[in-house]
């Protein structure tokens, strides 16, 4: 059976933790767990001619995980990680290799036969970044899943941003944190759910996806389904990546044929045993 093709577009770089450095950025996450529950996953990033650049093509094949690479002559990227009581806070380089990438005939030609994609709004903080990844995303499959989890950090997010990318998208991630900006952003005032749904029309998405930490989370999907759990109590190493591995069990559960309440429930138990491990890239067993 033909494993599916899994994209991670943007931000590749070491998160350096408290217990030392581990090769991180949000869209790679979801492809490191995407490739371990299955995908053939494909990592499209720029890093720098250097020795943090070297060492990180190691960390994906050692993963399994394919990658389109360019390097340029700026810094290999590094995000400052600061743990309290598990919960991250990130301080992230800025002028660094994928603030540079391009769109070659090569990146497109893998994101043509992707089945799904995954990005955000930090990779595009830059202009050449920004064209690349729209010039991308173009060119993926209307039929591929086109996941855009907003991962909002620091300033590196506006309303113009993040309509620019739902127009790109049919499956939203966003968490209860990043909810609350976002109603600000774009002027509303409702519900969480109501919002959800408001997103749904407005940008005629497949699916919504909504966390809340360790409280629940919940699906929507356009033909009005509700899929809702409840976060098991675990005990949690850190919470580092825990959203992109949630975006990867469900992903990659609608790519197996599960249903949007199945795919729902591996999303869950994925982010759970990801959360019970250091960092974001753990080790399946």
């Amino acid at each position: 059976m033909q494993k599916p093709v899994v994209v991670g577009i943007g931000e590749l770089l070491w998160d350096m933790l408290p217990e030392g450095k581990r090769a991180g950025g949000a869209p790679i996450n979801f492809v490191y767990n995407a490739t371990q529950l299955g995908a053939d996953g494909y990592a499209v990033s720029a890093i720098g001619q250097d020795a943090l650049g070297d060492e990180i093509i190691r960390e994906l094949e050692k993963s399994h995980i394919h990658h389109v690479l360019q390097r340029n002559n700026y810094p290999t990227g590094v995000v400052e990680v600061a743990l309290k009581n598990g919960i991250p806070t990130y301080t992230i380089v800025e002028g660094v290799a994928w603030d540079h990438l391009q769109a070659t005939a090569q990146e497109i030609e893998i994101v043509q036969k992707a089945d799904a994609v995954c990005f955000g709004t930090l990779a595009l903080r830059s202009a050449s970044t920004k064209k690349a990844i729209l010039t991308l995303l173009k060119n993926v499959p209307d039929k591929a899943y086109k996941l855009f989890d907003v991962n909002l950090r620091s300033n590196y997010f506006s309303h113009e941003l993040i309509d620019t990318l739902l127009q790109e998208a049919n499956v939203f991630k966003i968490n209860d944190e990043e909810m609350i900006k976002v109603q600000k952003l774009y002027g509303l005032q409702l519900s969480d759910e109501d919002v959800c749904h408001w997103f749904i029309q407005k940008y005629n998405l497949r699916y919504l996806i909504f966390t809340a930490g360790e409280k629940y989370s919940s699906v929507y999907a356009a033909n009005g389904e509700k899929s809702f759990i409840e976060t098991p109590k675990i005990k949690v190493a850190d919470t580092v990546g825990a959203g992109d591995s949630f975006s990867a069990g469900f992903i990659m559960g609608l790519l197996g044929g599960k249903s949007m309440r199945e795919a729902h429930k591996q999303a869950v138990a994925t982010a759970a045993f990801v959360c019970s491990k250091n960092g974001a890239w753990p080790e399946y067993k």
